[in-house]
C-alpha cells in the first residue's frame, strides 16, 4: 500500500479529491450558515403574534401549510441582500479562495522538486556542477527523478574534474621534454655546449618520450571515442612473453634485475590482439623497472583454466602504499607526487593496461607478491566465445 501511494498520481489525485471534498463541505457549511442567520433575522423581525403562530404551525408539523407560506410570502424580505441566492454567494465567495489557495498550495507541493531541478539544471548549463537539487518531502518518482538528476550532476561534476586534472597533467608532461629539448638545442645553437653524439642521444631520448606520451594520449582518446582498433586472434600466450622478455634482456641486465618466466604449459593460449597485448605487456615491465626501487627479481607468471588466461606480473621490491594501490589506473597519477621526472613515465601505462584488458573482454587486479612487492594480474578470454556477451567491441 505504502509503495502505491508513492506514486505521484495517486498521491497527486488523492490530495485533489482531499481539496474538492473540503471545498464542497465549505461551501455547505457557508450557504447553511448564512441561511440560518436570515431565517433568525426573518424570525426576529415578525410581530408577536405572527411568531407565536408560526411556532404553532412548525410544531404540528405544518411548515408546508398554506399559511405558512402566506406567512413567508409577506414578512421575508426580497432584496437582494437577503435569501438563499445571497446565502449562496456568500458561500461561493467563502470557497473560492479557499480551494484556489489549497489547488495552488498543492501545486507548488507537487511541482516544487521540478522547480528545484530546473533552477540547478540552469546552474549546470553556465558551468556550476557543484549545484544539487533539493528532494525535501517528496516521494516516489519525483524523489528518484531528483536523485537521479544528482548522481548525473556528481557524474558531469567528477568528469570536468578529471578533464580539468588531465589538461593539467598534460600541459605538464608535454612541457618538460620541450623545456629540456629548447634549452639544450638553444645551447648547442650558441656552441655552449658541444654537438657530441651523447647530446645528440640525449635530445633523442627527449623526443622518444615525447612520442611515447602522444601515443598514449592518442590510444586512450582512441578508447574514449570507441574507435579502439582491435585484430583479436588466438595468440599462444607462453610464446609471446618469451619474445617479449627477451627484448628486454638488455634492460634487466642494466637495472641487475632477474626476469623469470613462471609457466606450466607451453600452449597457454589467449584470444587477444598481439600489439595491444604487447603494449600491456611492456607497460607492466615498464612499470616495474622504473618503480621497483631495489628489486632484484621480476616474475611472470602464466595461467590458464577452461575460460580465462591470466598474466602476472610481480617484484620483490618495496611494495605500493594503499593509498596509491587505490588510484594506481587513474590518468597520470604516480606515486611521485611532485611528478619528477627521475624515474620515467607519464603516469598513462597502468592506465592504458585496464582500458586495453577490459576492451579485449578481460579485467585487471592489482596486489602484493608473495615476496612483498606489487603483483598485478591481466585476466585475458581464451576463446572469442569467453568474453561477456554484452561487451562493445569495435573493429
Amino acid at each position: 500500500m505504502a509503495r502505491v501511494l508513492d506514486r505521484i498520481w495517486v498521491r497527486f489525485g488523492v490530495q485533489m479529491a482531499i481539496v474538492v471534498v473540503a471545498t464542497i463541505a465549505i461551501l455547505a457549511s457557508s450557504v447553511f450558515f448564512f441561511t440560518d442567520s436570515q431565517y433568525r433575522e426573518f424570525y426576529d423581525s415578525l410581530p408577536s403574534d405572527v411568531r407565536a403562530e408560526l411556532d404553532q404551525l412548525k410544531a404540528s408539523d405544518q411548515e408546508d401549510s398554506p399559511r405558512a407560506y402566506e406567512i413567508y410570502g409577506h414578512y421575508w424580505r426580497e432584496d437582494l441582500w437577503f435569501g438563499e441566492k445571497w446565502s449562496l454567494v456568500m458561500g461561493l465567495v467563502i470557497c473560492i479562495p479557499f480551494g484556489l489557495g489549497a489547488g495552488f498550495w498543492l501545486s507548488r507541493i507537487v511541482t516544487k522538486p521540478l522547480g528545484s531541478i530546473a533552477q540547478a539544471a540552469r546552474e549546470v548549463a553556465r558551468g556550476n556542477f557543484a549545484v544539487r537539487a533539493h528532494i525535501g518531502q517528496s516521494r516516489g518518482e519525483l524523489a528518484e527523478l531528483v536523485s537521479d538528476f544528482n548522481q548525473m550532476t556528481d557524474s558531469l561534476q567528477g568528469l570536468e574534474r578529471e578533464r580539468r586534472s588531465t589538461a593539467a597533467a598534460m600541459s605538464h608532461e608535454l612541457r618538460t621534454p620541450l623545456t629540456v629539448l629548447r634549452a639544450r638545442l638553444h645551447a648547442l645553437c650558441d656552441d655552449v655546449i658541444p654537438a657530441t653524439p651523447e647530446e645528440f642521444a640525449r635530445l633523442l631520448q627527449q623526443v622518444e618520450h615525447l612520442g611515447r606520451l602522444v601515443d598514449d594520449v592518442h590510444t586512450l582518446s582512441l578508447a574514449d571515442a570507441g574507435r579502439l582498433s582491435l585484430h583479436p586472434e588466438n595468440l599462444n600466450l607462453t610464446q609471446f612473453t618469451r619474445r617479449v622478455l627477451a627484448d628486454y634482456q638488455n634492460r634487466f641486465d642494466e637495472s641487475a634485475l632477474e626476469a623469470v618466466l613462471i609457466t606450466s604449459s607451453n600452449n597457454v593460449v589467449a584470444w587477444a590482439d598481439a600489439d595491444r597485448l604487447r603494449q600491456i605487456l611492456v607497460n607492466l615491465i615498464e612499470n616495474a623497472l622504473r618503480y621497483a626501487t631495489g628489486a632484484t627479481r621480476l616474475e611472470v607468471a602464466l595461467r590458464a583454466d577452461s575460460n580465462w588466461s591470466t598474466l602476472t606480473v610481480s617484484d620483490n621490491g618495496p611494495g605500493l602504499p594503499p593509498d596509491v594501490m587505490a588510484h594506481l589506473f587513474e590518468r597520470f597519477h604516480r606515486s611521485d607526487s611532485s611528478r619528477s621526472r627521475g624515474t620515467g613515465g607519464s603516469g598513462l601505462g597502468l592506465t592504458i593496461v585496464k582500458m586495453l584488458s577490459t576492451q579485449q573482454g578481460g579485467d585487471v587486479q592489482v596486489g602484493r607478491s608473495a615476496a612483498g612487492g606489487a603483483s598485478i594480474t591481466v585476466r585475458l578470454p581464451r576463446t572469442a566465445q569467453a568474453q561477456p556477451t554484452d561487451l562493445s567491441r569495435t573493429n
